[in-house]
């Protein structure tokens, strides 16, 4: 079990050091003011003029010059290097929900290190906010009100299965897995709903949809799946 660096009822956003667009942060910080950063992800917030209020891993990508202007007490280093700094930073804030910047673009093994921590982390709600779209591991069940054409994709990260309504083709009866079928470039005829019988399954729609993911992701009425023993 993980100590909690950062703990809040608030959503959080967290900056890595990968391509930020511009207004990426402040769209973020606008919805979740607490701001943390995954270790290099610092340089790209003081770049904008924003100090985090923790920055999260093994500070390896964070130089001296740029270390002094930081307060230590703001500092956590978790110095295994099993993991990402994604990684250490997700499972080591507790909110409601993270919103992601920094994440997408760039390396792609980077990349598929973040999806990968997504799902791993499946129980801690995070959306990555990318150039175009919203990416985000599905919750057991999501409702999103989209307009007749929005772009909808769902990649399965483990075998799973699902059931849909409001998708141009539907996802039941697909048994889907990262060496087997997908669920890529589907359409919206209108609001949706995804069901996923378990986790494993990566949602990717117009970045426009932001503020309707938060609100659900926020609801009541949107569940969480367990925690990963061990």
């Amino acid at each position: 079990m993980n100590t909690p660096i950062v703990d809040t009822s608030e959503p959080v956003t967290l900056i890595g050091g990968g391509e930020i667009g511009a207004g990426d942060l402040d769209l973020a910080l606008e919805r979740a003011r607490t701001l943390v950063a995954a270790d290099s992800g610092v340089l790209a917030a003081l770049a904008q003029g924003r100090m985090p209020d923790a920055v999260i891993g093994d500070m390896d990508s964070l130089p001296a010059l740029h270390r002094v202007h930081i307060p230590e007490e703001r500092l956590h280093k978790v110095p295994e290097q099993d993991s990402t700094d994604f990684d250490k930073a997700l499972r080591h804030v507790t909110a409601p929900l993270v919103l992601g910047v920094g994440f997408l673009g760039a390396r792609v093994d980077h990349q598929l290190a973040t999806f990968n921590a997504l799902v791993r982390h499946a129980d801690r709600p995070c959306v990555l906010i990318g150039a175009v779209e919203a990416i985000f591991h599905l919750p057991p069940r999501l409702e999103l009100n989209l307009v007749p054409g929005d772009v909808v994709s769902v990649f399965p990260m483990a075998p799973v299965t699902a059931r849909s309504e409001g998708l141009h083709w539907p996802l039941a009866g697909l048994q889907m897995a990262p060496d087997g079928p997908i669920g890529t470039s589907n359409r919206a005829t209108g609001p949706i709903a995804i069901e996923a019988a378990g986790p494993g399954l990566l949602a990717m729609v117009p970045r426009g949809a932001l503020d309707g993911v938060i609100r659900w992701f926020l609801s009541p009425r949107c569940g969480r799946w367990p925690a990963r023993a061990g």
